[in-house]
């Protein structure tokens, strides 16, 4: 039986494990206690669930490519903020 299965959730560093686990950050034995900890903890699993489904969509969105009318907005916006004497020196 889980160690928190029952009491409605886990602690928070119980949850950095699993954003751990996520990343890839940690030793085999490590990787398998999560994974059973998962397969026993439906709260926990519905977390690492919800982390999956956010972590593809950052994923995703990140792969979209800005309008080029944006990009140059922004440059424009930087080059104008610059200081006087930083233009000076370059």
């Amino acid at each position: 039986m889980s160690d928190c299965q029952g009491l409605g959730d886990c602690d928070d560093t119980r949850m950095q494990r699993i954003y751990e686990y996520l990343d890839g950050a940690l030793t085999h034995d490590d990787i398998a206690e999560i994974k059973d900890h998962l397969d026993e903890c439906p709260e926990c699993h519905e977390q690492y669930d919800l982390e999956c489904v956010i972590r593809a969509m950052v994923k995703r969105s990140c792969t979209e490519a800005a309008p080029e009318n944006l990009k140059n907005s922004i440059l424009e916006r930087i080059h104008s903020a610059r200081p006087v004497e930083a233009d000076a020196d370059a």
